[in-house]
């Protein structure tokens, strides 16, 4: 459905995007993620005509974007990150103006409106004046007018910037709403909403490539990390080396007190594929010490985030290079 080949945007001697390549297939919701800075909006701007690149090539649905840019505005939606909005307007006014100036015949905004205000759950709100509504509902209007001409494919830049826990769990349950037969490509800072919402994930950093697959395949890329936190009291000294030769340990650390609590925590990391608590547990009540807490530990894609963009540091530490991590062996085609 979206196709992004070779893309740069120069501007000035400044590279924005540097030989940027990735797809979006039809129905999936994708998550976009870099650091600020990384090109993340250039590249969305792109994406939906707004901008034109330096290099390179953009598809979606078939049409290219600098050769028939009328085309793609028509089978994309498009949330910038500051929604564009008439705040002196009722929502429902609002939405019938967006619908006339996307194309949709009179006869059909009605319709079009009546469904958009439903699914988005408006239709309590339609009378209101924009600028009377929460930071939530407006970043509802702002979906709104981007699928009310029921377009394939959704581009959203940080749809879920500034809201509140409960706006925010809203909201992402909108978006996963909208999946199936569209298309969605999401930019966010919010990696823990990329993992509850995102098929997959596309990280960039500098302009450039890092990494593309699904959320739990680049969680797996760090199961080395995975382990266990076991507090107990009793002498972490002499519990230690029993769990070190427990099978699929790799190391076991003992984490410092703190303050005057007198249990003692071990860091228990152990290889993939393996699950070795209920033996670590036995071996620790065996020694007569008291075994408070176990909790597994599982990296996060914030892990995953951090490492691939301190690899990249090391690998391009000048800022201005383009040098192209290649994804991982599992990365969705």
């Amino acid at each position: 459905m979206i196709e992004v080949e070779h893309l740069g945007k120069m501007y000035g001697t400044t590279a924005a995007i540097a030989d940027l390549s990735f797809r979006v297939e039809t129905g999936e919701i994708v998550g976009f993620l870099g650091p600020n800075g990384a090109g993340k909006t250039t590249t969305m701007r792109i994406l939906s005509a707004y901008l034109p690149a330096t290099t390179g090539t953009v598809r979606i649905a078939g049409h290219d974007v600098h050769q028939d840019s009328m085309a793609v505005r028509q089978c994309i939606g498009y949330l910038p990150e500051n929604p564009p909005l008439y705040r002196n307007m009722t929502v429902e006014g609002f939405l019938h103006f967006v619908a006339r100036i996307k194309g949709i015949n009179g006869g059909d905004r009605p319709a079009k409106v009546s469904s958009v205000l439903e699914r988005c759950q408006l239709t309590d709100k339609k009378k209101i004046h924009i600028h009377k509504l929460s930071k939530g509902y407006r970043q509802r209007v702002g979906i709104a007018q981007a699928i009310v001409h029921d377009p394939p494919a959704i581009i959203l830049d940080e749809p879920t910037v500034g809201l509140d826990p409960a706006q925010l769990i809203e909201v992402r349950e909108l978006i996963k709403s909208l999946a199936g037969d569209r298309t969605i490509l999401l930019s966010t800072h919010l990696l823990s909403e990329v993992s509850m919402t995102c098929n997959r994930v596309v990280m960039i950093n500098q302009g450039h490539l890092v990494a593309t697959d699904t959320p739990d395949n680049l969680m797996a890329q760090m199961s080395g990390n995975a382990g266990y936190a076991i507090e107990i009291e009793g002498n972490p000294a002499e519990i230690k080396p029993l769990l070190e030769v427990v099978p699929g340990v790799i190391n076991v650390d003992i984490e410092k007190k703190s303050g005057d609590r007198p249990f003692a925590t071990l860091i228990v990391t152990i290889a993939p594929n393996h699950e070795p608590g209920r033996d670590l547990a036995s071996i620790i009540v065996s020694t007569g010490a008291g075994l408070y807490e176990m909790r597994r530990i599982r990296p996060s894609l914030e892990d995953v985030f951090l490492k691939l963009m301190q690899a990249e540091a090391e690998l391009s530490p000048d800022p201005e290079a383009s040098t192209v991590i290649a994804p991982s062996s599992t990365e969705t085609p």
